[in-house]
């Protein structure tokens, strides 16, 4: 059985690759692809066959897939090109003869009206279209979206955001991957979906006290209107667009769009995920 992971040189492909190896999946039966192969250099002296992909380029994707029985097509980063892309990926999987293809989604795809969400929609109905024998992998918020941003906050002494007192259920990227790599390992997967997200959703104001607590200071959380957040991360260097698209999704957290409560994720691991308080204290060493 042949597994190609899509998106192997950018950080959640990577850890489904460690992840399926991990499972004693024989390198040789694993292709990470990805733009820049050269960041999966020691994955091929490990045996991991490497090829490179370009989602806007469909001769490389048909390449990829050539003897696949099973895909995950780990979304794009390109916001706005996504779907396009997407599209290619799917044909090529279809021309390939692939047996199930895996496609990393976000959390309540088809009830949310984030804006982050209307090209994950529409490329679950062109698998859907595809006739291809598909699963879901709807994952939530990654935890290191905010764990990566702790010395900012601690600089600026805040944590900003739109979210109000919304929830949100996030999770590690290893706990996602390990998820995937679990599900792509199964039999009988197609036509499932899965809502992932962590065990223990939180609000930003929980995140300021976890914050603060690793910190040994106060930083409180503020939340703004949702043009005037955009406007900060403007301020510190984020495109206008993305920063548009980030507030919006904390407007999505306010309004529960991000609350996952499958217990998907815990069941699919085999444990319990990664807390919040976890992901703080191991950022910072405490």
């Amino acid at each position: 059985m042949t597994i190609v992971i899509t998106g192997a040189t950018g950080q959640l492909g990577r850890l489904v690759v460690e992840a399926l190896l991990d499972q004693n999946v024989p390198a040789g039966h694993i292709v990470a692809a990805g733009r820049d192969l050269a960041k999966v250099a020691d994955l091929a002296e490990r045996g991991v066959q490497v090829r490179k992909v370009d989602y806007s380029d469909p001769e490389s994707l048909r390449q990829a897939f050539s003897g696949a029985e099973k895909v995950l097509l780990i979304s794009g980063s390109e916001v706005g090109q996504r779907l396009e892309q997407h599209r290619n990926a799917i044909t090529a999987a279809k021309e390939a003869g692939v047996g199930l293809i895996a496609y990393t989604s976000i959390a309540n795809a088809g009830s949310t009206g984030m804006q982050l969400a209307a090209e994950h929609e529409a490329t679950e109905a062109a698998l859907e279209e595809s006739g291809l024998p598909f699963t879901l992998l709807r994952n939530g918020w990654y935890l290191e979206n905010y764990t990566d941003r702790l010395g900012s906050y601690v600089q600026h002494g805040a944590v900003l955001g739109s979210a109000g007192e919304g929830r949100v259920s996030a999770a590690t990227r290893a706990d996602y991957a390990h998820a995937a790599a679990s599900v792509l390992l199964l039999e009988g997967q197609a036509g499932r979906v899965y809502e992932l997200g962590g065990d223990v959703p939180f609000t930003l104001g929980e995140l300021a006290e976890e914050v603060s607590s690793a910190a040994g200071q106060p930083v409180p959380y503020q939340d703004l209107p949702v043009e005037q957040y955009a406007k900060v991360l403007v301020e510190v260097g984020l495109p206008e667009a993305y920063a548009a698209i980030l507030a919006d999704s904390d407007s999505g957290i306010a309004r529960g769009e991000l609350l996952v409560t499958s217990g998907d994720l815990s069941r699919l691991i085999g444990r319990p995920t990664t807390s919040l308080r976890e992901a703080v204290r191991a950022a910072t060493g405490r």
